[in-house]
């Protein structure tokens, strides 16, 4: 079954980081992306990039000198353009636990080797990281704003495929600014697509209740979290038959 390729778009109503999306575009998986974030902050760092503004924001970032002091500047003061408000948002995912921008979110003490606020800190992995997104923005398009409404906006179209990494019931309220959804509306929404889905949630009876209702097939997966620990999570889609045969 093609669930992808070339002559398919895809949208990702919850973007986030977007490795699924930036994988499938830089692949030449599908034909173009349009994705989709609530959260403005997050927004702000897929508008710089992909609107014009990754060699701004990806000097910014090379050049900034890491220091409690600095970070503590940058992110106390109310950012006056769209590449001060993406590099803020940067920096904030790259010293917080757990990459976590929430607020309420704290700084890395220990870190990753105990390099502290510097442990996730590679400014020219990011630099080339934004770089290399700007060279396929021509075909990433950016909407901030509630990506099941963009969900209801393409339902109809078959030459669309979804990828659906919503915020999770038992830890979205964590991770999240944006975290209050309709579980249930999501799984009617994703039933009643006509293109082909991949949805991912954590492994919640009430997950598993919606897909059995629905009619939608659910695998476990093995999972690392932020912290190197293994968790379950749960993959979703009409057909995972592609997947039981890796076993």
């Amino acid at each position: 079954k093609d669930r992808g390729g070339p002559s398919k778009g895809l949208v990702e109503p919850f973007v986030g980081g977007g490795i699924v999306t930036l994988t499938a575009v830089m692949e030449n998986l599908v034909r173009s992306a349009t994705i989709v974030e609530l959260d403005p902050d997050i927004a702000s760092v897929w508008q710089a990039i992909v609107g014009g503004e990754a060699e701004e924001l990806a000097d910014a970032v090379v050049t900034f000198e890491l220091t409690p002091e600095n970070i503590r500047e940058v992110l106390s003061r109310e950012p006056t353009s769209l590449r001060d408000k993406a590099f803020a948002t940067l920096l904030r995912n790259r010293v917080n636990r757990g990459g976590i921008i929430a607020p309420g979110a704290g700084m890395l003490k220990h870190g990753e080797n105990g390099k502290g606020i510097a442990s996730r800190w590679y400014p020219q992995t990011l630099r080339r990281r934004i770089l290399a997104i700007s060279q396929v923005r021509d075909r990433i398009r950016v909407v901030h704003g509630d990506g099941m409404a963009l969900m209801q906006q393409s339902a109809g179209r078959e030459d669309v495929v979804f990828f659906l990494d919503p915020p999770y019931t038992k830890t979205g309220h964590r991770l999240y600014r944006y975290s209050e959804i309709s579980h249930e509306g999501l799984f009617s929404l994703a039933a009643s697509l006509a293109g082909d889905f991949l949805m991912t949630y954590d492994d919640a009876t009430e997950i598993r209740t919606l897909a059995q209702k629905y009619g939608l097939q659910a695998k476990t997966v093995a999972m690392k979290s932020t912290h190197h620990t293994q968790k379950k999570e749960l993959l979703i889609g009409r057909d995972l038959s592609w997947l039981w045969a890796k076993g």
